[in-house]
């Protein structure tokens, strides 16, 4: 194979060639594609620097978060000063909210942008997962794009963890294209979400390859819960309010793009449109493609998607290899600064549907921080859809742990999407369409529509105690609700 180029290495050979204090990116957009090998490699290498009394560090960017043996691995053996983008990992999360690691949450749109740049100083190594690489640099990639064209354009050495496991024919899905620079960056030329822009595969300078790591691994990828009673209200009303806009005439006859963000409730919310007779066959253009996104594709429901990265079961990815045929003429893989890039999303009309911590009933949303301090996850794309969208959508439960936790509060403590970019706002109890309402009837709507009844009467009253203004807000008692969770243990008012 044009590969033997070269140098083999092992994992561990490759972990000797990056230092502390190195600035190293890797793949990975969710778990799909991410490194793994040599993640694992370092983190062993630095536990045993650990033990023997030197220091061992590496500040890491991905294009979004990863698998185990790479947030994980790192964080539990504390080889990591500095993260960003984002991250779902348990380990990691509690370092980073005990101070231990330094974490920037970023728009992922922003990423690739921020590392051509330098915004934060020179990638000294680049680790990239991919299915082949030619003796010329041409790198095709696997289950995910990300950030990872940039990576190997802008570090200064790069190692390549050629993986055996995905099919080959995965990156003939692959439509990679860096913008120019601004100031000279024309517009994207993409009418529809199934438009090629770019190439099959990203380009590397050969001489920058330090070698090659041979790996044959899944990508390390969580199941989906079914369904449970609370995902399937909040995507029936998801559904109806679509299907109602659609009879209406306040969506086109053969629907809009939707962008699904990641998790149960989103995968949920993405097999009910499909299962509802109200809503025609659709497109996607989305950051990831769940579980459910592909079923549809399979029934022809969905016609067909645009995507940075495949976050599929097990049984999935193989039903993928064996129907390539099929299924490469309906999905595109994409770098992130075009799968999220605000202007597709504003000229295709993205119907943007995403996950929030908290919504408070003005309709600001927080995405990223429990009680206003601790990071869940990170922003991640919800941003890049939902101030761009032609409708934008927010959902969660209305309670949580029980009932201890209200997710509709008098105000956010924290604030990701602000009342300007969310258009709705759905729980199990109901949907509050927020468009066209001035501050005092969008707080009515949402406690109406939005609230647990345990809460109800709790937020009708802190309204009405407010002082009258344009946004009625009580200083001194707008966060009462959390400073009773971190004294009691609960929210609901005794």
């Amino acid at each position: 194979m044009s590969s033997n180029a070269f140098p083999r290495l092992t994992a561990e050979e490759a972990a000797e060639l990056i230092n502390h204090n190195d600035f190293v990116a890797m793949s990975g957009f969710t778990a799909a594609g991410a490194a793994k090998a040599v993640p694992r490699a370092i983190a062993k290498r630095a536990t045993a620097l650990h033990e023997q009394g030197k220091p061992f560090q590496i500040r890491v960017i991905t294009g979004a978060s990863t698998g185990e043996s790479l947030d994980d691995r790192l964080a539990e053996a504390d080889a990591v000063s500095w993260r960003a983008p984002y991250q779902s990992s348990k380990s990691m999360r509690q370092r980073i909210n005990a101070g231990k690691v330094a974490f920037v949450d970023m728009h992922l749109s922003h990423v690739p942008q921020s590392v051509l740049f330098g915004f934060f100083g020179k990638v000294n190594v680049a680790v990239i997962e991919a299915s082949e690489i030619t003796k010329d640099g041409k790198v095709y990639l696997t289950t995910s794009i990300g950030a990872s064209p940039t990576f190997l354009k802008t570090a200064d050495k790069v190692i390549i963890e050629l993986n055996k496991r995905p099919s080959r024919r995965i990156s003939d899905m692959a439509d990679i294209v860096i913008p120019e620079p601004p100031p000279h960056r024309p517009a994207l030329s993409l009418q529809h979400p199934l438009q090629r822009i770019g190439k099959t595969y990203a380009q590397v300078d050969p001489s920058k390859v330090l070698g090659i790591v041979e790996t044959d691994e899944p990508d390390e990828l969580g199941g989906f819960a079914d369904p449970d009673e609370m995902s399937v209200a909040i995507a029936s009303h998801v559904v109806s309010f679509l299907s109602k806009e659609l009879a209406e005439g306040r969506i086109p006859p053969e629907f809009l793009p939707l962008q699904s963000g990641v998790g149960n409730v989103a995968n949920a919310v993405t097999k009910s449109m499909g299962d509802s007779p109200d809503i025609p066959d659709f497109l996607m253009y989305t950051e990831v493609l769940q579980s459910a996104a592909f079923d549809l594709l399979r029934s022809g429901r969905l016609r067909g998607a645009s995507t940075c990265a495949l976050t599929l079961m097990p049984e999935q990815m193989i039903e993928l290899a064996d129907n390539m045929n099929y299924f490469a003429n309906r999905m595109i893989l994409r770098p992130q600064e075009i799968s999220n890039n605000p202007a597709a999303v504003r000229q295709l009309g993205v119907i943007a549907l995403n996950t929030a911590l908290e919504a408070d009933i003005y309709g600001h949303a927080n995405s990223t921080h429990v009680s206003g301090s601790a990071i869940m996850n990170g922003i991640g794309g919800s941003g890049d859809f939902a101030r761009n969208a032609y409708l934008s959508v927010f959902f969660c439960p209305s309670i949580a742990k029980g009932g201890k936790i209200s997710t509709i509060v008098p105000m956010c403590t924290h604030v990701d999407h602000n009342e300007h970019s969310v258009q709705v706002i759905v729980t199990e109890q109901g949907l509050a369409d927020l468009r066209g309402l001035a501050p005092e009837a969008r707080a009515e709507r949402i406690i109406e529509c939005c609230a647990h009844p345990d809460y109800r009467p709790y937020l009708r009253q802190y309204v009405k105690d407010s002082k009258s203004s344009h946004i009625r807000h009580d200083l001194e008692h707008c966060f009462d609700l959390h400073k009773c969770l971190a004294e009691t243990g609960s929210m609901l008012p005794s």
